[in-house]
C-alpha cells in the first residue's frame, strides 16, 4: 500500500491509484469488521478503518496525522509504539501478543493486535499495519471459566477434598498435586502407584481389591481408609469414585477424597465420654445396689457376703477378705478369707497381730487405699520388713487393693481385693472402692451393734422364758420361740405341775417390743403362776389377773392369755381363754380343727371370766400358738387361722405323732413365701396314744427355742 493514498474518509486523496484498487480500499476502511491502521515510519497514523473508530472511541479526524500517543487511549497508545518500533527494527510480523484492554467513556474492549511490516513498490519499509480483532467476549468466557475453575479448587481445597482422576481401567493419568501435596509423591511417583500407593499397608490390600472389582463393574466406589502424609503420620480419608460415560461407555473415573480425620478423632472421643460416662454410671448403680444390699443385712456374715459379691462383679476381684480391729486393737480378726499364707503378706485365717506385714494391716495403719497393681509393687511396699518373694511363691496372686473401714474418725476394719493377674486401677475406680468401703464400713458397724444387741435380747428374752418344761409321765411337751428382731417380744409361755399333780399350761401375748412388753410379760407370766397355785381354776387365774392388769398396767396395753388345766392320768381338764387365739387340736379319730369355745376379752377388759371343759385324749394334741405364726402383712388373721387347720390336715401321721416334727412342719409351711414380722411361738400339748405302739412311751418334756 502506497503511503500517498488518502480515503474518502478522512484520509489524503489518491494519486495515481487504480480506480479499482481505490474501491476496494475504501470498502475495507470503510466495512470491514476488523479494525485497522497504518502507521507511517515518522509514528504518525496514515489511515484508520471506521470500524478501529468505533472500536476505540476517538473520531477518525481526531487521529489522522496523530501519534498514537496524542490519539489513542494510553493502553493501546502505549502497546502501538512499542510494537511499531520493533516492527521497523525487525522488519518481522508480531502476531501472538496479548490483548490490551481498552477503556472509552461508554464502555471497554478487548483487542487483540497484530502488526506486520509494509512496503512500497520499491520494496522500501514505508510503516506497519495494525490489523485489530474484538475478542472482548471470548476474554469474557475465559475469565468465567478460569474463576469458575478457581472457585472450584477453593471450594475443594475449604472442604478438606482431593479430587484424581483415572481412566477408564482405574490407572491414574493425569497429576493431582493437592494429592501429592499431602502424600509428599512425586510426579513419577503418583503416576505410577496413584492414590493407592499413600494407603496404609493394613488396608492397602482391601481397597485395592475393593477398587479393582468397582472398576470391573462400572459400579460406584465408596471406601475408608488412613493415608500416609509426608510426614509420616497417617490420617482418615473417605474416597468416593463415580465412573464418567460417554454414550454409555466408561471414559475414565473421577475420584475425591476427604479428609474425615477430625470427624473420626471426634467420634472416638464422644464414644470414649460414652463409655466413660457409661462405665460411670454403671458404677454408680453397682454402688447404689451394693448400699441397698447392705443396708438389709443384720448380720455381719451377710454384709461380709455381699462385699464379696460386689468386688467380684464390679471390678472382677478373684478373692475377697474383711478383717475387724478386735479387743484390745492390737490383733486383726479375719471374717472372709479365700487364701492363707504363713508370710502375713496375704491373707490369713483366724486373728492376726496389727503389726504383721500385710495388705490389710499396712491399709489400717497407713488409713489410706492400699493399691498394688502388680508383685513388683508388692515387693517395694513390704520389703525389706517382709519376705514378699517367699509369699509370692506359694500364691497365685498378682494384684491387691486394701480399703481402710473408719467410722468416727477410728478404724474399725480393713477390706481387701485380690487378683490372680495384674490389674491396673484408674481414678474412677479408686473412687468407687473408696465410697464401697465407706458404705462397708457403716454397714459392718450396724451389723456388729446388731448381733450385740440381738445376743443379749435374746438372753434377757430367754431368761423370761422356761428353760426347761416340766416332766409329767403321760403327756410330751414342746415349745418353739422365734424372735423376728432384736427386740425383746410380748410372746410367752410357760407349764408347771399344780400341788394336786395336774398340769398348768399357759400361752400369752403381751403387744408391742422392747422393755416395757418384756416387762408385762415378766408380770403376767409371774402373777398367773401365783394365783394358779392359790386356786387353779381359769376363772379364777383370769379374774385374778384382770385385778392385777387393771391395777398395774396402762389401759392401752393389750395382752393375751390362754390358760388349761389337764389331768395327765386322763388328759380331762378345764380352760380359759382371755382373747387368745383358739388352740389347734389334733387326732382322736377327728380331723383337724380349731378350738370352738369363743375366746373372752383380753385383760383388763370388764367381763365375766368363764371357763369350759378341755381334754386331750389319748393319741391326740393340742397346739397353742401367738398370731405371729397365722397373721402377716400379706395375710390376714381369718385367713391364716383356715390356712392352719388346711395345713394340719396336710400332715403326714408320722408328723402328728411327734410333737417336736409337728412343730418343725407348721412353722415351715405357714412361714413359707412370707416374710416372718413377728414373733412366732408355738406350745404342742400331747397325749400319746395306748395302743401299745407308743403307749407308756414318755419323752423328757422340752423347749425348743430358735
Amino acid at each position: 500500500m502506497s503511503a500517498a493514498m488518502s480515503a474518502p474518509d478522512g484520509g489524503m486523496p489518491h494519486q495515481g491509484a487504480d480506480a479499482c484498487d481505490a474501491a476496494m480500499l475504501d470498502a475495507l476502511l470503510g466495512k470491514a469488521p476488523m479494525g485497522f491502521a497504518f502507521i507511517d515510519s515518522d509514528l504518525r497514523l496514515r489511515r484508520v478503518s471506521t470500524c478501529l473508530a468505533e472500536l476505540i472511541g476517538v473520531k477518525l479526524s481526531e487521529q489522522i496525522g496523530h501519534t498514537p500517543a496524542e490519539a489513542w487511549p494510553n493502553a493501546l497508545a502505549a502497546c502501538a509504539e512499542t510494537a511499531v518500533r520493533r516492527v521497523l527494527v525487525n522488519r518481522t510480523p508480531l502476531t501472538e501478543e496479548p490483548a490490551v484492554s481498552v477503556v472509552t467513556d461508554a464502555a471497554g474492549c478487548q483487542l487483540a493486535l497484530s502488526w506486520f511490516p509494509a512496503h512500497d513498490g520499491m520494496g522500501a519499509l514505508t510503516g506497519v499495519t495494525m490489523f485489530a480483532v474484538d475478542v472482548t467476549g471470548r476474554e469474557r468466557a475465559a475469565e468465567v471459566v478460569r474463576r469458575t475453575d478457581e472457585r472450584y479448587r477453593s471450594l475443594v481445597q475449604a472442604g478438606n477434598q482431593v479430587v484424581w482422576v483415572t481412566d477408564p481401567s482405574g490407572q491414574v493419568t493425569e497429576d493431582s498435586p493437592e494429592w501429592r501435596w499431602i502424600t509428599g509423591q512425586s510426579v513419577d511417583e503418583y503416576l505410577a502407584g496413584g492414590w493407592l500407593a499413600a494407603i496404609h499397608p493394613d488396608e492397602e490390600g482391601r481397597i485395592a481389591s475393593d477398587w479393582r472389582a468397582c472398576v470391573a463393574t462400572g459400579t460406584v466406589f465408596d471406601g475408608s481408609y488412613r493415608v500416609r502424609t509426608k510426614s509420616g503420620s497417617y490420617r482418615h480419608y473417605d474416597v468416593r469414585a463415580v465412573p464418567i460415560e460417554r454414550d454409555g461407555v466408561i471414559v475414565g473415573w473421577m475420584g475425591a477424597s476427604t479428609d474425615v480425620t477430625s470427624q473420626r478423632e471426634a467420634d472416638e472421643m464422644r464414644g470414649r465420654l460414652t463409655e466413660q460416662l457409661s462405665a460411670a454410671a454403671l458404677r454408680t448403680n453397682r454402688l447404689q445396689q451394693a448400699t441397698s444390699m447392705l443396708a438389709k443385712e443384720l448380720t455381719v456374715h451377710g454384709v461380709v457376703t455381699v462385699v464379696a459379691e460386689v468386688g467380684q462383679s464390679a471390678i472382677g476381684a478373684d478373692r475377697s477378705a474383711v478383717a475387724i480391729v478386735g479387743p484390745g486393737r492390737l490383733r486383726l480378726r479375719i471374717l472372709s478369707s479365700d487364701a492363707a499364707s504363713e508370710t502375713g503378706l496375704g491373707e490369713l485365717t483366724g486373728d492376726i497381730p496389727r503389726n504383721l506385714p500385710s495388705v490389710l494391716t499396712a491399709a489400717i495403719a497407713e488409713r489410706r487405699p492400699i493399691v498394688l497393681e502388680s508383685p513388683e509393687s508388692l515387693r517395694r511396699q513390704f520389703e525389706p520388713d517382709a519376705d514378699a518373694s517367699l509369699f509370692l511363691r506359694h500364691s497365685d496372686e498378682c494384684a491387691w487393693i486394701g480399703l481402710p473401714l473408719i467410722t468416727s474418725g477410728e478404724p474399725l476394719g480393713a477390706l481387701q481385693f485380690s487378683f490372680t493377674s495384674p490389674r491396673q486401677i484408674n481414678d474412677e475406680d479408686r473412687v468407687f472402692l473408696e465410697a464401697l468401703a465407706g458404705q462397708c464400713a457403716l454397714a459392718l458397724e450396724r451389723a456388729m451393734l446388731y448381733e450385740r444387741e440381738h445376743a443379749t435380747a435374746a438372753t434377757l428374752q430367754r431368761s423370761l422364758l422356761p428353760d426347761n418344761l416340766p416332766d409329767v409321765p403321760g403327756i410330751v411337751l414342746r415349745a418353739l420361740y422365734r424372735p423376728v428382731s432384736i427386740e425383746v417380744g410380748g410372746d410367752w409361755y410357760d407349764a408347771f405341775r399344780l400341788p394336786d399333780g395336774k398340769l398348768a399350761v399357759a400361752m400369752g401375748d403381751v403387744m408391742g417390743k422392747g422393755l416395757t412388753a418384756a416387762a408385762g410379760m415378766g408380770r403376767v407370766r409371774n402373777a398367773l403362776r401365783a394365783l394358779a397355785l392359790t386356786d387353779p381354776r381359769p376363772a379364777a387365774v383370769l379374774a385374778g389377773l384382770d385385778r392385777l392388769f387393771t391395777a398395774t398396767e396402762q389401759a392401752e396395753q393389750v395382752t393375751t392369755v390362754c390358760y388349761l388345766v389337764v389331768d395327765p392320768r386322763t388328759g380331762e381338764g378345764v380352760a380359759g381363754n382371755a382373747g387368745h387365739l383358739p388352740p389347734l387340736l389334733l387326732g382322736h379319730g377327728k380331723p383337724p380343727r380349731l378350738d370352738p369355745t369363743e375366746a373372752g376379752t383380753p385383760l383388763g377388759w370388764a367381763s365375766p371370766r368363764q371357763q369350759y371343759p378341755f381334754s386331750v385324749a389319748p393319741g391326740s394334741a393340742a397346739v397353742l400358738y401367738s398370731d405371729g405364726l397365722v397373721e402377716n402383712r400379706k395375710r390376714g388373721l381369718d385367713v391364716g387361722l383356715a390356712e392352719l387347720v388346711a395345713v394340719a390336715a396336710r400332715a403326714p401321721a408320722g408328723v402328728v405323732a411327734e410333737p417336736e416334727r409337728l412343730i418343725g412342719f407348721l412353722v415351715d409351711q405357714m412361714l413359707a413365701g412370707y416374710e416372718q414380722d413377728d414373733d412366732v411361738t408355738v406350745l404342742v400339748v400331747q397325749v400319746p396314744p395306748l395302743d401299745g405302739g407308743r403307749a407308756g412311751r414318755r419323752a423328757p418334756a422340752r423347749a425348743r427355742p430358735t
